[in-house]
């Protein structure tokens, strides 16, 4: 039976990354073509925290007390199976996904699940003459890009120390980007031409959310618009001795019912990115910047406590290199900042992570994965509040398997 993981959402980044075979085939079922495919990941990770505790990272003393954590646990990607299937009607190509992501973290006894997920559920319709619909559940368009990219992917990245019923590591999440998340959502993606695409989509809006990032921060919460969220995104990939791709995105989102001053405000945040390969070497650089986005995952602290937009900015780079052997070594800096306003009780935020990764294919589907992260959040002076820091260093060792 022929599997296929490439029809996963991340395959742009998995098959740019993971040694393993693309499907040729599938399942013949009536006028369907069906494929299996998933994800299983493992890493035993030590996690040692100084500093302050930061809520996002508990740095200083994890939720027992150490100051060191360890745990084996699933990385950036979640345990992941996906069925899909695909048929031509009415000269039509029609398909659906389905998948569910079940989660290995857990230091709790008699208890055998961890944050079960259900990310996507959707079908499509269209034509290489015209483009494609989706409708359903799918990773969002904005700053999506951004996470295939990010060679931690494969890896853990950070917040592997409290473990607290996530499913997931955040990889670069937070240090680097904006979560894209998975999204209901319509969207129209235009056919390759020539190396150019492009995508639009209107989304469900999500709630925006009391920032957690640190002790003692406040702000204004709000519930999702009378209108849904609006997203795009603009690429242009190329092939030959120096392979690439250039994209940008954006976002925008009204939030009514603020719970302090204006009563909505419209959340706005856009996104460029770029990655080239050449002989073995690989570049990648990204930035975005945002007003109520908020930081980490949308519209997580994009209020101050007077309702007015937080301004942010992410950026990070990576390079990587394949060794004769096949393995891929790599290193990426990348932070991001959420700006305090005139209303707010502390300073600027700033996470910031150093990563150093080593990516093996052991077999064509298996691949042996070893990362340290150095993970920094701090807030700045503000007012009558101290500059505080919480550091977070991890070491992790593990595997990732694709079928």
């Amino acid at each position: 039976m022929a599997r296929g993981y490439n029809r996963l959402p991340l395959a742009a980044a998995l098959l740019a990354t993971a040694t393993s075979a693309s499907a040729a085939g599938g399942i013949v079922a009536g006028d369907w073509t069906l494929d299996i495919g998933g994800i299983v990941n493992a890493y035993y990770t030590s996690t040692k925290h100084s500093g302050v505790a930061s809520g996002a990272y508990t740095a200083g003393a994890n939720q027992n007390g150490q100051s060191r954590q360890s745990n084996i646990t699933t990385g950036l990607l979640p345990n992941y199976l996906v069925v899909s299937g695909k048929t031509r009607q009415n000269d039509l190509d029609v398909g659906f996904t389905v998948s569910i992501q079940p989660g290995t973290s857990n230091n709790n006894s008699l208890s055998y699940g961890s944050g079960q997920e259900n990310r996507q559920a959707f079908f499509t319709f269209g034509d290489a003459s015209w483009g494609s619909v989706k409708m359903g559940k799918d990773i969002g368009v904005f700053a999506s890009d951004a996470i295939l990219n990010d060679m931690t992917l494969l890896g853990v990245g950070s917040a592997a120390g409290p473990l607290r019923g996530n499913s997931t590591t955040l990889g670069r999440i937070g240090s680097g980007f904006i979560y894209a998340d998975f999204k209901p959502q319509i969207s129209y993606t235009t056919p390759n031409m020539n190396g150019f695409s492009a995508t639009a989509a209107i989304t469900q809006g999500w709630d925006s959310k009391v920032d957690v990032g640190f002790a003692g921060a406040v702000g204004a919460t709000g519930k999702t618009g009378s209108t849904p969220g609006f997203e795009g995104k603009a690429s242009y990939d190329w092939t030959g001795d120096v392979a690439g791709k250039v994209w940008v995105s954006g976002i925008s989102q009204k939030i009514d019912g603020i719970t302090a001053g204006s009563t909505s405000q419209t959340a706005n945040a856009y996104d460029i990115g770029a990655t080239a390969s050449t002989a073995g070497f690989g570049l990648t650089a990204y930035a975005s910047k945002g007003e109520g986005i908020g930081h980490q995952y949308q519209f997580r602290g994009g209020l101050s406590a007077d309702g007015a937009k937080r301004d942010s900015d992410s950026y990070f780079v990576q390079a990587t290199y394949v060794l004769p052997t096949k393995t891929k070594i790599g290193v990426s800096y990348g932070e991001s900042n959420l700006d305090m306003n005139a209303s707010d009780n502390l300073g600027n935020l700033t996470t910031d992570m150093w990563v150093v990764g080593a990516y093996h294919p052991l077999t064509k589907h298996l691949n042996l994965v070893a990362e340290y992260s150095d993970t920094s959040d701090s807030k700045a002076a503000h007012g009558s509040t101290a500059a505080a820091e919480s550091k977070s260093r991890t070491v992790s060792l593990g595997g990732i398997l694709f079928f």
